[in-house]
């Protein structure tokens, strides 16, 4: 059909058109539809679909993730058993506030039992507070052979109790002997009155630092 008889047909008349002019027709006004339902709607819905795939993936990831958690809560469970009993193994060797005397008495018996004689043997005035523990450093001199300060650092370290020298400094004297000049640190573990005290004044600094 050529441009002239197109211009010629009626547009209030497509019901008499040619059979080419009016599939001509649908085609545009199929096009026309399809263009404005994906405007108007399936755009939006396409957009929803992607959304919803990421969405998908990220719960699916989730689910990996809780369900290795969980196939491994077991194993959590038993690590955490085994640190409960060390840690209980551990405190169970720091003395009580009852026993810090006797453990002084052990540390002072353990220098003379060696033959050491001591020039200094002085506890802190104050402990130092950590988390669940009290921390007491003894300065002490020492005087005595070089085998025999170091079989009372042996036996120090074997005391049952936690016992600690730290800050050690050797000098020698004109009879050859030396002195030992160190920090003793022994440790207790706080009560429950001494931890209580101690929750009760975190908070309060924690809501001092809030306000």
């Amino acid at each position: 059909m050529t441009l002239d008889e197109l211009k010629r047909l009626d547009p209030k008349k497509i019901g008499s058109w040619p059979a080419a002019p009016k599939i001509g027709v649908l085609v545009i006004v199929l096009l026309i539809i399809l263009g404005a339902g994906y405007w108007f709607d399936w755009q939006a819905q396409n957009e929803q679909i992607d959304a919803e795939r990421v969405k998908e993936e990220q719960l699916k990831k989730t689910f990996v993730d809780k369900k290795t958690e969980a196939l491994d809560l077991p194993l959590y469970r038993k690590q955490l058993e085994d640190i409960e009993k060390q840690f209980g193994a551990l405190l169970k060797q720091l003395p009580g506030k009852s026993e810090i005397d006797a453990l002084l008495t052990d540390i002072n018996q353990a220098g003379l039992g060696r033959g050491l004689q001591f020039e200094l043997f002085k506890p802190a005035a104050d402990e130092t507070v950590r988390d669940f523990y009290a921390e007491l450093p003894i300065a002490i001199r020492i005087t005595g052979n070089y085998h025999d300060i170091g079989a009372f650092a042996s036996d120090v370290g074997k005391l049952s109790r936690i016992v600690t020298l730290n800050d050690i400094a050797l000098t020698s004297v004109k009879d050859g002997s030396l002195i030992m000049d160190a920090t003793a640190k022994t440790f207790r573990y706080l009560d429950e009155d001494e931890l209580a005290n101690q929750r009760k004044a975190a908070m309060k600094d924690k809501k001092g630092g809030k306000s």
